[in-house]
């Protein structure tokens, strides 16, 4: 029965791969379900029928977990490319290292680090009104600096 249950599994799968476990899966079956098989019938009938079946539930059983489908999440990038963010990481970080020693320490402080104005005053033992002014300052020379703009009036350190 064996070259019979290849060449119909082979109808069914149309995959060389897929064709010897087809027919190891129909005999396993066969041979645990021996007692329902009715003696004179067509017992090559009986097996291409459990062949049919085991195949029709293998394929029920893919399309449902098949991958690649319209809405599968699997068409989308779960995690975003970085490169370029950083890239431009690196590059803000190049342009706080140029600004002035105040303004980056305050720029640092209250704006990376999430320290409060009043926290930044006391740790530069400035007024508040300074670090805010600082701050404000130092983020108008970096987004000028990232834009490609030098920013007027201030001295840049030697290298």
């Amino acid at each position: 029965m064996i070259p019979a249950l290849r060449a119909y599994a082979w109808v069914l799968t149309r995959r060389h791969e897929d064709v010897d476990d087809l027919v190891q899966d129909t005999l396993v079956k066969a041979i645990d379900k021996f007692d329902q098989y009715q003696s004179g019938t067509n017992l090559r009938a009986w097996l291409m029928t459990i062949m049919r079946n085991t195949f029709l539930n293998g394929a029920k059983r893919s399309a449902r977990m098949q991958t690649g489908a319209e809405d599968c999440i699997a068409d989308t990038i779960s995690v975003p490319a970085t490169q370029e963010w950083t890239l431009r990481g690196h590059e803000m970080m190049d342009k706080v290292a140029e600004l002035p020693d105040h303004y980056r320490e305050t720029l640092i402080l209250v704006v990376m680090l999430g320290e409060s104005y009043e926290t930044a005053a006391k740790i530069c033992d400035v007024e508040v009104g300074t670090v805010k002014s600082r701050v404000n300052r130092a983020r108008k020379m970096l987004m000028e600096a990232l834009e490609g703009n030098e920013p007027d009036g201030v001295e840049r350190p030697r290298k």
